[in-house]
């Protein structure tokens, strides 16, 4: 027990360590409702327009929601942050642990392209570390690299599977670990966000635009130790998360029977998809998925895809990262079938 304590006491120590000196020495703004926290009162402090049913601004730390999610995930409040979907989340950590124009970031490609677009903007290197032939990860070159970040995916974007040797990776890199759970709800694999306080490296990253339904919400969800969540928390925009988001996203949670059944009807879907597509004489292979999308590797995949377009369905070509494949998101019983329907129109 003393010898797990120093432990985490050391890694706590680098993990400030790899927070850039400008970002722990900040003070960050304060809001009118950091001031004054009740919701009672006659409010002349905020320049809002007395008038009006949305003309006060929202809850900055959305403690309604984190309430709900600490409950359900069974982690402090203090360890979780609220994002304008999860690409503020990615865009906050590098900010906070990437000294522009001087460290670095991982990335396992193919994977999601927002890892890379947010490193060229925040001025930060990327090292590239492909995916093996099973869409694994390469764990001993990861390893032997000195980054800041790195960015993992799982279930991974576009391929669907899900990253094998997760927590050895996670307790031998030395920088941060950003987990991209976006997919979690879809797979039989468990989330590690009861992980976080013994890993005080690592980041679990969720979102309710996937299997809660959110997408036009933009509600994103970073799980880490107390530290990194402070340090984010005096980054991020005072007012990023509008209030009518924050009330769908708790009702979006509040109906926890609905949840589960539109996840179990979207696998079960997954499964029957994938049977069919695999009786397509065009259809090569489709990819094992543990999400809510199937790759499928085809004959002249962007000659396939534009048909569809024509066809007003519409899929994803993910040919410029894996060749010869179209990502196609599981839709209703009743879109699935209109896509096989097309799929037997095509000529190539």
């Amino acid at each position: 027990m003393l010898f797990l304590f120093a432990y985490k006491n050391y890694k706590m120590e680098t993990i400030t360590n790899l927070i850039r000196k400008n970002i722990l020495s900040l003070t960050p703004y304060s809001s009118a409702r950091d001031e004054y926290k009740s919701n009672q009162g006659i409010f002349l402090d905020a320049n809002e327009n007395p008038y009006g049913n949305l003309n006060r601004y929202p809850d900055p730390y959305q403690w309604r929601l984190k309430q709900i999610l600490s409950s359900q995930q069974k982690v402090g409040i203090q360890n979780i942050l609220i994002g304008n979907g999860s690409d503020e989340i990615i865009d906050l950590v590098q900010r906070v642990f990437g000294e522009p124009g001087q460290d670095q970031i991982i990335i396992c490609p193919p994977t999601y392209g927002m890892y890379e677009v947010y490193a060229n903007i925040n001025n930060l290197a990327i090292i590239s570390i492909p995916l093996t032939e099973n869409f694994q990860l390469n764990t001993e070159a990861i390893l032997a690299q000195n980054a800041k970040i790195l960015y993992l995916c799982s279930p991974n974007n576009p391929t669907g599977n899900a990253l094998e040797n997760l927590e050895y990776i996670i307790e031998n890199f030395k920088g941060i670990v950003f987990l991209d759970e976006a997919y979690i709800d879809f797979s039989e694999q468990p989330s590690l966000v009861s992980k976080i306080q013994q890993y005080p490296n690592l980041i679990v990253s969720q979102t309710f635009s996937k299997a809660r339904g959110l997408a036009a919400a933009r509600i994103g969800i970073a799980y880490a130790n107390e530290t990194i969540i402070s340090v984010l928390q005096k980054v991020k925009p005072p007012y990023n998360i509008s209030q009518l988001n924050q009330e769908a996203a708790v009702k979006a949670l509040a109906d926890e029977t609905q949840f589960q059944n539109t996840v179990k009807v979207l696998k079960s879907e997954r499964e029957k998809l994938k049977n069919a597509l695999q009786q397509l004489d065009f259809v090569t292979r489709v990819y094992p998925s543990e999400a809510n999308f199937l790759l499928v590797d085809m004959e002249n995949a962007t000659a396939i895809y534009e048909q569809l377009i024509e066809q007003q369905i519409i899929t994803r070509n993910r040919s410029s990262v894996v060749p010869n494949t179209i990502r196609i998101t599981i839709g209703t019983p009743q879109e699935n079938q209109q896509l096989l329907y097309a799929l037997q129109l095509v000529t190539i």
